[in-house]
């Protein structure tokens, strides 16, 4: 069973805890904060446990280059990319606003810290774990000023293999013990033939002292919901109010009806996943009553005849005897009452 650690106040991971799902915002609000704010207000009436966006100091995330570029998408909203960028980005006050309102409605509030910097307000304003995003994996230098920090960490896999998994957890261990890494195939919307849950096994056998997670991209909720089954105990999920809106990960995000359903479906399995004792079960003993079979004489038998095989079946009987599978430990055995067809075969008529 994987490790547990507590990755916000009162709420751990790992172990029998229930899977913790992440609502992920990211940049979905459009840029507006009173949008942001319905959907952390979304993201706790659906049962989420944690709302959570992407913070970057643009300048330190990118290049003068690379914000200078012109940007066509449609899903624009600058005629450059950093025009686009700085249209998105929350202030430091913005984001104190909605750490708050977080804090009234009742849900975790963090963000992905996408440069040093950004990690470094987010410790400012002391989020309960930081989040890493799949294009910081293997940024070394970033991994290990982000676990110094002390706080719980969740770190993302996407475009990485596992021998750089390897590298990062070897990285991030001997500096913090508390983290976690997620499943993760970085396209948008992602196709499900690339989810490749079958690694979330592997990672929890390559790293069986860390709690492993799913952070999925793909449309619906379905394979989310295995991947729950598989054993991940963090589940990330973009979110939107409208799919239809501009911005490229709409397309990729749960809108308020499915992220509902999904965590529905995930407490529903996580109840389902009950007890690896196989045993009969008090529920079962209505059926069992009806229809559970006993061992009973083949023919009539007397008093103190030696059993053999031939004189044993196996039907459903009243009242109850013994079970089926001791059939054989009966041959030998010496009955101590006269018996008809049929007749129940218990523990009372057997000579010891």
């Amino acid at each position: 069973m994987s490790a547990e650690f507590e990755l916000c106040p009162g709420r751990k991971i790992g172990g029998s805890n229930p899977c913790f799902i992440i609502a992920e915002i990211g940049q979905n609000h459009q840029g507006d904060i009173e949008i942001a704010k319905k959907m952390i207000r979304m993201a706790k009436d659906c049962g989420a446990d944690c709302a959570k966006f992407q913070k970057s100091e643009i300048e330190h995330r990118f290049t003068k280059q690379a914000l200078e570029r012109p940007y066509t998408s449609p899903h624009a909203w600058g005629p450059t990319y950093g025009a686009h960028k700085h249209h998105l980005e929350f202030s430091h006050q913005q984001y104190r606003e909605l750490q708050q309102y977080a804090s009234e409605v009742g849900i975790f509030f963090t963000a992905s810290g996408m440069d040093e910097m950004a990690v470094e307000f987010l410790h400012e304003i002391n989020v309960p774990f930081f989040k890493v995003a799949s294009a910081d994996t293997n940024n070394i230098p970033y991994l290990e000023k982000t676990a110094k920090k002390g706080r719980p960490m969740v770190i993302s896999s996407g475009m990485q293999s596992m021998e750089t998994m390897r590298c990062v957890y070897q990285t991030v261990k001997k500096l913090n013990p508390n983290f976690t890494f997620l499943q993760c195939t970085s396209a948008y919307p992602l196709p499900i033939e690339h989810v490749n849950l079958s690694l979330i096994p592997e990672f929890q056998k390559e790293f069986p002292d860390i709690p492993i997670g799913y952070s999925g991209h793909e449309t619906g909720i379905h394979v989310s919901v295995a991947a729950v089954a598989l054993g991940a105990k963090v589940l990330e999920r973009h979110v939107t109010l409208d799919k239809s809106w501009k911005g490229s990960d709409h397309s990729a995000s749960l809108e308020p009806a499915e992220l509902a359903e999904l965590v529905k479906a995930i407490r529903t399995v996580e109840m389902a996943m009950g007890s690896p004792i196989k045993q009969m079960l008090p529920c079962e003993a209505s059926c069992h009553s009806k229809l559970g079979k006993s061992v009973v004489a083949r023919k009539p038998l007397q008093k103190g005849q030696t059993l053999t095989r031939d004189m044993l079946t196996v039907k459903v009987a009243e009242p109850h005897g013994m079970r089926p599978e001791n059939i054989f430990k009966l041959v030998g055995k010496k009955i101590t009452v006269d018996l008809e067809k049929d007749a129940t075969i218990t523990d009372a008529i057997i000579q010891d």
